[in-house]
């Protein structure tokens, strides 16, 4: 669901942003600018596996992976909302990117906690079997923001220009509900359980009344 967020931003990029973000001058150069954008998140995808998994080695990878969710999802929410070119000027073009860098480092962040956790849950000699699961997930994740553009291209060209292009990110908050309410029932790793056992419960009598 966190690479569906990250994915609606390519088609997004293809199709509206050119004329959104990018407008006046050849329509080459905007579509080369739009794809720029798109491409930007690859640059902050290393950084966010690197910094993310420092701190999932110490507050658990569970913890890291819902805080990764929020990021993805603020951004695309935040993209959703964005006032276009004609409204803020060059402004709009600086958010568009910051918001991009955030889908990026959340991505990268999610490849490696969303590996690290299920390696950890798998059991032995299934391991790479069920961590296969996580690049189905990334696939998956691009199918679904394709098959939720497919309607919304067929709107009106002024309706899409408007208001239909934001749809899909808006969705997101439905994508983040449900992301988050599973993450939040998943166990932390088992080696983070080791680091951070539970406190054992007092067995020690109760104070006696004289």
């Amino acid at each position: 669901m966190e690479y569906y967020d990250f994915f609606i931003y390519g088609t997004a990029a293809a199709l509206v942003f050119p004329q959104l973000f990018f407008p006046g001058g050849d329509p080459a150069i905007a579509a080369i600018a739009s794809f720029a954008t798109f491409g930007v998140a690859y640059i902050a995808r290393p950084l966010g596996g690197l910094v993310m998994g420092h701190f999932g080695d110490r507050l658990g990878c569970k913890n890291v992976l819902l805080v990764t969710l929020m990021i993805m999802g603020l951004a695309s929410l935040a993209i959703g909302v964005l006032p276009t070119f004609d409204s803020i000027g060059i402004w709009t073009t600086v958010l568009l990117v910051v918001a991009r860098l955030a889908q990026g480092f959340s991505a990268g962040a999610e490849s490696a906690g969303a590996s690290s956790l299920t390696i950890e849950h798998s059991p032995e000699g299934r391991r790479g079997f069920f961590t296969s699961f996580v690049m189905m997930g990334y696939a998956a994740g691009m199918v679904l923001s394709t098959v939720v553009f497919i309607p919304i291209a067929a709107l009106p060209e002024e309706d899409l220009m408007s208001w239909g292009w934001r749809i899909p990110f808006l969705l997101s908050i439905f994508v983040l509900a449900i992301a988050f309410y599973v993450r939040t029932k998943l166990d932390e790793t088992p080696s983070s359980r080791r680091r951070w056992p539970r406190p054992a419960r007092s067995r020690s009598c109760p104070p006696v009344r004289c």
